[in-house]
């Protein structure tokens, strides 16, 4: 099934709140305010969206709302941070160059950044009818492990995947790899988080553990939640699509026939993908968008335009050259291959 599929049938059924809405670039930088709060450079480098607010500390009782004056967000009550690493073009003389984040279908003027959605069941469920707790202030969570390079280290994370755009509409199907093969319409890197809350802790020392997957079965068959987290929350999700049409000359990819890119923590494989979250919603506008029927167009929320979302824009803590063709992908990262 396409997206274009996905969204008729959602329009023409009744939903309670599905929300899915363009982020674009605040910044990428070296930072990383939850695994290395204060470390500026962090060990790699992040694509970053959402509140002006983000610095490389980001204290959990920080107030996101009230100190964020532009989102990149569309719905301006979210002042969160969402962030993922940065993929890498590997030449065959061994250079590296960033790779460019083109705009998902419906918000062709988006500069970079991601599409978040946030559901109450699965992405193919048109009714949306299950009940969730939305995230509390000074919530935050990880997902994926960035020092992944196997499988079985990566099947841990069950909804960390990538699609290969045959066109923009490509949806499946996904895999825990790098795609090894030319993409016409670029890749698109997903990031699917738990749903299961201990309703006590807005955050552990790994910045996982207080969320879980359902006990049995998954998010999308409506698997219960486990004792242990008893709290169905919203399934956070990101897409991020990495424009890698300009690298797609078979001339310029490796011999061996392996595939070219890198992300920033020196991962060919593509086990390593990550995403991070701070929750930064004004007041209850996530709860009571996601007990209002809607999709995309939300009454409970107001929606800047693309143009605005794109002004918001913070410098870079750390002053590195992050766009020529680099001798090393910066931070230095060990490349998991071996050339």
């Amino acid at each position: 099934m396409k997206l274009t599929q996905l969204a008729a049938l959602a329009l023409a059924a009744p939903a309670s709140a599905l929300i899915r809405f363009s982020c674009s670039q605040l910044v990428v930088d070296r930072i990383d305010p939850l695994v290395n709060p204060g470390i500026a450079p962090s060990p790699h480098l992040h694509q970053i969206i959402g509140g002006n607010s983000l610095n490389a500390t980001m204290d959990p009782a920080k107030d996101m709302p009230g100190e964020s004056t532009c989102t990149t967000c569309q719905f301006t009550e979210d002042t969160s941070n969402y962030w993922t690493a940065v993929l890498f073009f590997r030449a065959r003389n061994g250079t590296f160059k960033r790779v460019p984040i083109r705009p998902n279908v419906g918000f062709d003027d988006a500069e970079g950044g991601m599409t978040v959605y946030y559901m109450q069941n699965g992405l193919a469920d048109y009714q949306q009818r299950s009940k969730v707790t939305a995230f509390k202030p000074g919530f935050r969570m990880l997902i994926g492990d960035a020092m992944a390079r196997t499988a079985d280290q990566a099947n841990k994370y069950k909804q960390v995947t990538y699609t290969c755009l045959q066109d923009m509409s490509t949806r499946f199907p996904e895999t825990k790899n790098i795609p090894n093969k030319i993409c016409p319409a670029g890749i698109m890197a997903n990031i699917r988080f738990p749903t299961c809350w201990d309703g006590k802790n807005l955050d552990t020392a790994d910045h996982m553990s207080h969320m879980s997957y359902p006990v049995n079965g998954t998010f999308d068959s409506k698997g219960a939640c486990p004792d242990t987290h008893p709290v169905p929350v919203p399934q956070l999700m990101y897409e991020t699509i990495w424009d890698t049409r300009e690298f797609n000359d078979p001339n310029e990819w490796p011999e061996d026939g392996s595939q070219p890119f890198v992300w920033s923590m020196g991962d060919h494989t593509g086990f390593g993908s990550h995403g991070d979250y701070l929750f930064g919603w004004k007041g209850d506008a996530l709860q009571r968008t996601m007990d209002t029927p809607c999709y995309v167009t939300c009454p409970t929320l107001t929606t800047q335009s693309i143009a605005d979302q794109n002004k918001c824009k913070i410098d870079r803590t750390v002053q590195e050259d992050i766009d020529s063709w680099l001798p090393e992908i910066p931070g230095r990262p060990t490349i998991s291959k071996k050339y």
